[in-house]
């Protein structure tokens, strides 16, 4: 049976472009979540004034890959001590966060925060909260990448998180 992992580490793009490659994990989509207003658009969001933060939903088979190795590579592929940032995208949309869904993903989360902060030279800034209502993104957010690839920020920013990911973790690549 497939669960469920919500997780933020700046744009969408470059994290739904990673976990689209990852064994095990079924479905990707990007949207938003953590803030008040139902139903928010990217125009809306983009404005930091939402609370939402820009998020993949991941479904995957926890026979396949495990919550704790999303998470480990969630801190492979962004950098968890920069505080509503990530590289030139600022502001509170983009602030690395983990939305959990049980008791059991909450206290993963936490184990996994406190080992990588023995891997950072900095603290860690993410976020840890419960998951809220999840508003999926609009239709020409999903699976970006691939459809624009030659994009300035796709070549420029995505393009070497993905290919940071498939070096780094091989073995967990889709075949």
């Amino acid at each position: 049976m497939a669960e469920v992992a919500i997780l933020g580490g700046g744009c969408f793009w470059c994290t739904e472009a990673v976990y689209l490659e990852v064994k095990g994990v079924t479905k990707v989509e990007s949207g938003y979540t953590g803030g008040a207003q139902p139903n928010p658009t990217y125009e809306q969001v983009c404005t930091g004034e939402t609370g939402h933060a820009e998020v993949v939903r991941l479904e995957f088979d926890p026979a396949q890959i495990s919550y704790r190795d999303l998470l480990v590579i969630f801190f492979t592929i962004h950098d968890p001590t920069t505080l509503n940032r990530q590289g030139n995208d600022v502001g509170t949309q983009y602030r690395s966060v983990i939305f959990y869904e049980t008791p059991e993903q909450e206290a993963t989360a936490r184990q996994v925060i406190a080992e990588m902060a023995h891997v950072w030279d900095a603290p860690i800034v993410t976020e840890l909260a419960p998951a809220a209502p999840f508003y999926k993104a609009e239709d020409y957010h999903q699976n970006y990448f691939a459809q624009h690839p030659l994009q300035g920020y796709c070549a420029f920013v995505v393009a070497p998180k993905v290919a940071k990911f498939r070096k780094t973790y091989a073995d967990k690549l889709k075949t």
